[in-house]
């Protein structure tokens, strides 16, 4: 693996922890999903996210020395870089799916774009992670029609969790100023927004659901400014790493 240049590593860590701190989400549902098969399928796709945790993190630590375990476990809250989106509480189901749909799809559009990276190691990353995500866009919208298109219940609650996640998808397409210095290796965030459109509309014109309006999260997660969920989901999953340091088993 070639070592990441200081702005490239910032770039990685952006991906990175948005799929650690997702699959760290989804990993928090095991025994808790509404049915055996789905508690095997998002299973499933936490730990497909932490494969792609892991490669990112490796190689954002190759410019510091750093491995994939050091930046999950020993980094402070303000050190990561996640998007408000991945960080949020599962709730209920809906809100689950909910957060599925959109973060899927959006990283759907940022891996399928990121193949034709001038970074080799970003690009061999991205082309294994597009066909693993575009199955958890399907699983995110096939379950988006059951619930919206379900009971008056399942209706309700998927409607809800769609307005709950919406204010937190801007975010996700926000140019920040160092990205300017990755063209060619960096997929520009704000240019992956029409894509991201023209796939997720579809979905929720099928489901008849309304695109949610009203406000939009301030964000900061790529500053380390983040949601007041991301210091308890850190605190779970480091705790045993930093209360046994070095421990083998």
């Amino acid at each position: 693996m070639s070592v990441a240049s200081a702005d490239v590593a910032e770039y990685a860590t952006w991906l990175g922890d948005d799929s650690l701190i997702l699959a760290q989400r989804l990993g928090e549902l095991i025994s808790r999903a509404p049915e055996l098969e789905e508690d095997v399928a998002l299973g499933n796709i936490a730990l497909d996210l932490l494969g792609h945790a892991r490669s990112l993190l490796q190689y954002a630590g190759t410019a510091t020395a750093q491995n994939e375990d050091d930046l999950a476990y020993w980094r402070t809250e303000p050190d990561f870089r996640s998007a408000h989106l991945m960080e949020q509480p599962n709730g209920d189901f809906a809100h689950v799916i909910a957060r599925q749909l959109v973060s899927a799809h959006y990283l759907y559009e940022l891996y399928a774009r990121l193949q034709a990276s001038a970074d080799l190691t970003l690009a061999a990353i991205a082309a294994k992670a597009v066909k693993e995500v575009n199955y958890h866009r399907d699983h995110a919208a096939q379950w988006t029609l059951r619930l919206a298109l379900g009971t008056d219940e399942s209706r309700r609650r998927m409607v809800a969790a769609l307005s709950d996640v919406w204010p937190y998808v801007d975010e996700l397409f926000r140019d920040e100023p160092f990205i300017d210095r990755l063209d060619g290796i960096a997929a520009r965030p704000s240019t992956l927004r029409t894509a991201f459109d023209a796939a997720i509309e579809p979905v929720l014109a099928e489901a008849d659901l309304a695109v949610p309006r009203g406000f939009t999260a301030a964000g900061g997660g790529r500053r380390g400014v983040h949601s007041e969920h991301l210091a308890f989901v850190l605190a779970e999953m480091q705790v045993l790493t930093r209360a046994h340091p070095g421990a083998k088993w």
